[in-house]
């Protein structure tokens, strides 16, 4: 893999996992300028958290059916 190690980023999954998170959270907490250092950008594209629309908090990031499934088959499932 040439982005965030895999540990990092189920970290961030399963942050995310606990309950949404608003986006400028998401960003402020994981986001860097390490080239070699893209967590947020590595659970995007591997479609393991997605943005959502919120009336009333903004934006919110959850977790998507294939991030519970890598928590899951990584011994961190949260979800049912």
């Amino acid at each position: 893999m040439n982005g965030a190690p895999d540990p990092l980023v189920l970290d961030l999954v399963e942050w995310v996992a606990t309950e949404p998170r608003p986006y400028a959270d998401v960003l402020d907490r994981w986001r860097t300028s390490c080239p070699r250092l893209t967590v947020w950008e590595d659970a995007l594209d591997r479609g393991f958290v997605k943005r959502v629309p919120a009336a009333v908090q903004g934006a919110q990031v959850i977790v998507t059916k294939s991030g519970e499934k890598f928590l899951h088959d990584n011994g961190r499932g949260h979800r049912a």
